[in-house]
């Protein structure tokens, strides 16, 4: 897409514009988490929820009728601003379980975000510009010839349409209580702003909370990790042989992200729940960390494959590769959801999105911009060519690991 809007000047440089889009949502949704999170917690869960999904409707829409950078940049900005969608449903999946089964509800969360993250760029690889892909079928002065991303981001945004409606039958967790209850209720909290633990006080104690800080701040190193990550393979795998890359097409990348959303949810709906029974979430995150470490500093090499053995390597790396990372992220959001009471759910989880978010901005943009300089340096002395973003990748992974042990990371879990 931003090779065919023309704004970069050599093929190293698509990597450093495309980052600017992928990082444009993240500072909607920075600005505007801890609102949506006061909206949650005050008038319920389900109104944000649907809100969220009908965003995506008409934003995702229009970002593929888009006919210039500046365009591309400005929906995917509206998109994160309205939609406070996951920090909502973070606390919505730990009360709709029993605390046996919150592991599993979260583990749910992080599975459909993962699979999203991994389907969403396999629809764009399939479907984008059809009337080049399927000239019998679509003419390349037709809607879809002259706006030749709007097919998958159309099939994107009916999924989300039919989401939406399914959403107006969910039940609300957030019971809200008789007039007289409430009068009692607004009474009592009355009463706690006159000694000074009202709402501001309330937020100040979600800050000072370490339990729930720690687990937000480890939360967003990885997320920083996995967002960096998600654009820069994607980018490497198109980039060609020449420049250390795959010189895979977009339909040999949806093929790659296809399987690892299948072994995503495989993994995520029968192993992890196990595993987190027995190892605990942040044992759990530990290893996967490690082992991540370890298949990302074999990414450079796994270049230098080709044919089939390219192609199973590759495949195998990426489903390990996104089944850990969501390992971690389930974790995560095991632990902030323990460390508050379903009052704060909602507020938590938006400070949570809203830092998550700022990182999730950096990650794109820096990761475009550090792929397509590495790119530029295949012969360095020190980490040439596609071996810099990777150690880069391990040395945000590293900073995570390292901080679930004490002392920085304190827990209540158990």
């Amino acid at each position: 897409m931003i090779r065919d809007f023309n704004i970069a000047d050599k093929e190293e440089d698509i990597s450093y514009y495309a980052g600017f889009v992928g990082s444009a949502y993240m500072i909607g949704r920075a600005l505007s988490s801890v609102f949506w999170g006061v909206v949650a917690d005050r008038y319920g869960r389900k109104p944000v929820i649907l809100l969220g999904t009908l965003t995506m409707v008409i934003f995702n829409t229009l970002f593929g009728f888009s006919v210039n950078y500046s365009m591309a940049i400005i929906t995917r900005f509206l998109l994160g601003l309205f939609n406070g969608l996951l920090g909502t449903i973070k606390a919505y999946a730990c009360e709709i379980f029993r605390k046996e089964h919150q592991a599993l509800g979260l583990s749910a969360v992080s599975t459909a975000w993962g699979i999203g993250m991994v389907i969403g760029p396999a629809l764009g690889g399939y479907l984008a510009q059809p009337a080049e892909r399927f000239p019998s079928l679509v003419s390349p002065d037709s809607l879809f010839g002259r706006f030749p991303y709007l097919l998958p981001c159309l099939c994107i945004s009916a999924f989300a349409f039919f989401v939406t409606i399914g959403a107006l039958w969910i039940p609300e967790t957030l019971h809200f209580h008789k007039k007289n209850e409430l009068e009692s209720a607004s009474s009592f909290t009355d009463m706690k702003e006159k000694k000074g633990e009202g709402k501001y006080s309330s937020e100040i104690s979600l800050l000072r909370n370490w339990p729930l800080m720690s687990s937000i701040i480890i939360y967003c190193v990885f997320s920083l990790h996995d967002i960096t990550y998600t654009e820069v393979f994607s980018l490497w795998a198109v980039s060609p042989k020449s420049l250390g890359g795959l010189s895979y097409s977009t339909d040999n990348i949806g093929t790659i992200l296809s399987i690892s959303g299948m072994g995503l949810l495989l993994f995520q709906t029968t192993l992890y729940p196990i595993a987190e029974r027995l190892c605990g979430p942040i044992m759990v995150a530990r290893i996967s960390g490690i082992i991540s470490i370890t298949i990302l500093t074999c990414y450079p090499y796994i270049a230098l494959l080709s044919g089939f053995m390219l192609a199973v390597t590759i495949n195998g790396a990426s489903v390990v590769k996104n089944v850990l990372s969501i390992s971690i992220i389930t974790g995560t959001f095991i632990l902030q959801n323990k460390a508050v009471e379903q009052h704060q759910r909602g507020i938590a989880n938006g400070i949570a999105m809203t830092l998550q978010s700022i990182c999730q901005a950096i990650g794109p943009a820096c990761g475009g911009a550090i792929l397509s300089w590495s790119q530029k340096r295949q012969n360095a002395a020190f980490l040439p060519g596609d071996q810099m973003i990777f150690f880069f990748l391990n040395v945000i992974e590293g900073i995570g690991v390292l901080l679930t042990f004490k002392p920085f990371l304190i827990s209540n879990h158990y």
